[in-house]
């Protein structure tokens, strides 16, 4: 398939589903930080992404917020409420 033809077809299926239209290489993080978050093994989901090298799945792929930055955030947005 096309790589024109996937992406025009994915962001068809985005639509459909009523759900924020990303790239299709944006998947392929979200899985990865998915994958964090549930605890899988870094090795685990380096093969699941077919990475070579676990640093790239680790350090460009993965992004896992901190409890210190989630904390943050609650106060940020607790600060923000209205009355």
């Amino acid at each position: 398939m096309e790589p024109c033809n996937f992406n025009c077809a994915f962001a068809a299926h985005c639509r459909k589903a009523e759900v924020l239209v990303i790239r299709v290489h944006d998947t392929r993080h979200t899985c990865a930080s998915l994958l964090a978050a549930l605890d899988a093994h870094p090795r685990v989901a380096m093969q699941i992404l077919r990475h070579s090298q676990i640093s790239v799945t680790m350090n460009v792929y993965t992004q896992i917020p901190s409890p210190e930055t989630y904390k943050a955030l609650d106060r940020l947005a607790k600060s923000l409420e209205l009355g």
